[in-house]
């Protein structure tokens, strides 16, 4: 290739971009002359000519030559060899950043390296100004300031497309998200502490607002708020005894029904206290008694506003009809329990504590559901009207025992309560005002309690020997002899002497009845009209 003719020749005739000539040894480097500006560092020597001869030890040429063969091919960016330069040209010096050239700080200026001897010190060969060697490509800026050995300290600027500067739309974005984000983390521990906690402020909880106190008259709300004020508590003492019952208004006058055996404790000069359900207490006196019907009646003096509990009709009742249950159950005043008639015409005994029978009480009992305990006794059942149609009297117990408040101390209900029949004891409530005492049903027979066959057998013999029938008594007008075997009382089966007798007290003195009798192992039918006798 032939050589540009318009590039301009250098002093000394060396075509830019070439090296000087090495100087020989021990010669020194010739000077550059006064006002020339020096040569430009350049690596390698221009290429040669279109048909000139290749270099002495040009790998191109096909032969070795007599110097040492190149490391590395000719680099167009003119970029530092990496190990000592070739013969053919003195090893240039670095440019540094601030434009002077020399060693560096590091490493010997030519070829050397840590640990080998320097070289003697020469004379800076004089350099060319700077000029655009033929055919190579413009070195880039970074190159000229790279410096491999010199102490770290410049920036080195990437190649490529300069850094683009984030949007201000995608940084408020993202500042936004972040601020969500936080926003939604605080947001979810303050609400957990809040479910948790209940609250940062003082605790109020939600509560339904006033409202009207009157209740239907048939719930037990209204039954309750219609039957307390005329229901009392008695607390009884005498005679090394005491006892609590219930006990409900019957007239304005102040009498009290309850049960006898709530006032038997007091005798005839005990202590009787009633209290009502306001609150209002006052001394109360006995009116009479009757240990068979287990009934009292006792009468307050010089209380006005008394409030009586009407009368229903047990006769009306019937198995599933709700009832309630008022008392004060181990002395709790106004207690109110609910149930159901859970059956009728009950037979029951209670009582029987003295021994000698006189104080066992015969009834034929409304059972019932509500729990009825001791302190119990002595109060009204009353129907879903507020009426009175029972007087809650004896309960069973878990342990077997019956009788008043199960006659075992302080045994608790189990559903099966016991109540008299309010037209039994009207009708000797009655008596018990008017004259004191009440009277007894009665067919004129003695039993036999030890038969242990169905029904009830007439003894053969009475008290003290005398016959078991009674010479001109009921039993004895209708034809009844000694031991005949009574199984129905007007159809209804009887089992024992118990059930019979308490099948005749739920009758009124000059009832008539029908008896069914076995006799000789037929029935007979025999018609009896009641007599009476005067209770204890």
């Amino acid at each position: 290739m032939a050589r540009d003719p318009q590039s301009p020749a250098a002093p000394n005739g060396i075509a830019p971009g070439a090296h000087a000539p090495a100087p020989q040894d021990g010669a020194p480097a010739p000077a550059p002359q006064d006002g020339a500006p020096a040569p430009a560092a350049q690596d390698h020597a221009p290429a040669p000519a279109d048909g000139a001869p290749a270099p002495v030890g040009d790998p191109a040429a096909g032969h070795s030559g007599e110097g040492v063969r190149p490391l590395h091919e000719p680099d167009e960016y003119r970029t530092p060899p990496y190990g000592g330069p070739g013969p053919w040209a003195p090893a240039p010096p670095v440019q540094h950043p601030n434009g002077a050239a020399g060693p560096s700080p590091q490493y010997p200026a030519a070829g050397g390296y840590p640990g080998s001897p320097a070289p003697a010190p020469a004379a800076p060969a004089p350099l060319a100004a700077p000029a655009a060697a033929p055919h190579a490509a413009p070195v880039p800026e970074q190159w000229r300031q790279y410096d491999p050995w010199g102490a770290p300290g410049g920036t080195l600027i990437r190649t490529g497309e300069p850094p683009k500067k984030k949007s201000r739309r995608g940084m408020a974005f993202a500042g936004a998200l972040a601020f969500a984000l936080l926003a939604g983390v605080l947001g979810g521990g303050v609400g957990a502490y809040l479910e948790r906690n209940g609250g940062i402020t003082t605790v109020e909880l939600p509560q339904a607002g006033p409202e009207g106190t009157d209740r239907a008259p048939d719930s037990i709300a209204g039954i309750a708020a219609s039957a307390l004020p005329g229901v009392v508590t008695l607390h009884v003492s005498g005679g090394g005894e005491q006892g609590t019952g219930t006990g409900f208004v019957l007239d304005a006058q102040g009498h009290i029904l309850t049960n006898n055996h709530v006032v038997s404790p007091a005798g005839r000069s005990g202590d009787i206290s009633v209290t009502f359900s306001g609150g209002e207490t006052a001394r109360a006196t006995l009116v009479g008694k009757d240990s068979g019907y287990d009934l009292a009646v006792v009468k307050v003096k010089g209380v006005s506003g008394l409030k009586p509990l009407p009368l229903g009709n047990s006769d009306n009742v019937r198995v599933g009809d709700p009832v309630v249950a008022i008392g004060a159950p181990f002395d709790l005043q106004n207690t109110v329990t609910a149930g159901i008639i859970s059956a009728k015409e009950r037979p029951i005994t209670a009582g029987g504590e003295k021994g000698d029978g006189s104080d066992v009480s015969y009834v034929d009992a409304l059972q019932t559901d509500a729990p009825i305990n001791p302190g119990n006794s002595g109060g009204p059942l009353v129907d879903s009207r507020a009426r009175v149609i029972g007087i809650n009297s004896a309960i069973r117990a878990a342990d077997g025992g019956s009788g008043p408040d199960a006659g075992s101390g302080q045994a608790g209900s189990i559903g099966l309560g016991f109540a008299i029949p309010i037209n039994q004891g009207k009708r000797v409530a009655e008596e018990l005002i008017n004259t004191g005492k009440a009277t007894h049903p009665v067919i004129g027979v003695s039993l036999d309690m030890q038969y242990s066959g169905d029904g009830a057998r007439v003894g053969e013999k009475g008290k003290d020997g005398a016959s078991s029938v009674t010479a001109g008594g009921p039993a004895a007008k209708a034809g009844i002899r000694p031991g005949d075997v009574i199984t129905k009382v007007d159809g209804q089966r009887v089992h024992n002497g118990e059930e019979l007798i308490v099948k005749i007290r739920a009758h009124r003195p000059g009832d008539r009845l029908e008896l069914t009798v076995l006799r000789d192992g037929k029935e007979q039918t025999r018609a009896v009209t009641l007599g009476s006798s005067t209770g204890t």
